[in-house]
């Protein structure tokens, strides 16, 4: 069973039906126990690292999250959900995060060029990086994902799967043990999204 963790943000229901289109039961819970009893894990998120941050801590979901990826079981970040992964955002101010991804979320104003617009927005390539991550087997290299974010994950070359190109190479997927995350919208990317996320399904860690 696949746990879409409901903390109060992000696009939930579109996840669950991406994961209902590969033929995968997936089911929205902010239930500790039910999260427990997961196979697998998807953290979403969209708007502020703050907000969604003091939600996770407020309700004891961050401490599950850490628990069950100490425990070895396969979680997924998307969007804000994989910057939450991170040590640390720099989004108007200094926030931690979960820590389950060593580095640090920067805003792209000032890292690409002034003329570029901020937010990205759009759909971009993917440059895979490295021997292909176990999430990535069934796409290719280029295949185009949709990105919406003003802030990027940086200082985390270790962990880096995938790129996309946005002014500078800017992070685009993430992987460390059994954690990963995208920058991008697997629910919003098409057939390429669906089989990113039949790729999560399959990851054996």
């Amino acid at each position: 069973m696949i746990v879409i963790v409901d903390y109060g943000v992000g696009n939930l229901f579109s996840l669950c039906s991406s994961f209902a289109c590969i033929g995968k039961q997936a089911i929205v819970s902010g239930d500790p126990d039910v999260i427990r009893s997961a196979d697998r894990i998807i953290l979403p998120g969209v708007g502020a690292f703050e907000d969604a941050a003091k939600k996770l801590n407020n309700s004891g979901l961050a401490d599950v999250l850490k628990e069950q990826a100490l425990a070895g079981k396969p979680i997924m970040g998307i969007c804000l959900g994989m910057q939450l992964l991170f040590d640390q955002s720099y989004e108007y101010g200094c926030h931690q995060g979960l820590g389950l991804i060593s580095g640090d979320v920067v805003p792209m104003e000032g890292s690409i060029p002034a003329d570029l617009k901020i937010p990205h927005i759009g759909w971009n390539e993917l440059h895979i990086q490295g021997e292909k991550h176990p999430i990535f087997r069934y796409i290719q290299q280029g295949d185009h994902v949709y990105f919406v974010h003003s802030f990027y994950g940086a200082r985390c070359d270790q962990s880096v799967i995938a790129t996309a190109e946005y002014g500078k190479e800017l992070t685009a997927a993430v992987a460390q043990k059994n954690v990963c995350g995208c920058q991008f919208h697997p629910e919003k990317s098409g057939e390429v999204g669906l089989a990113i996320l039949r790729g999560f399904c399959d990851w054996e860690v």
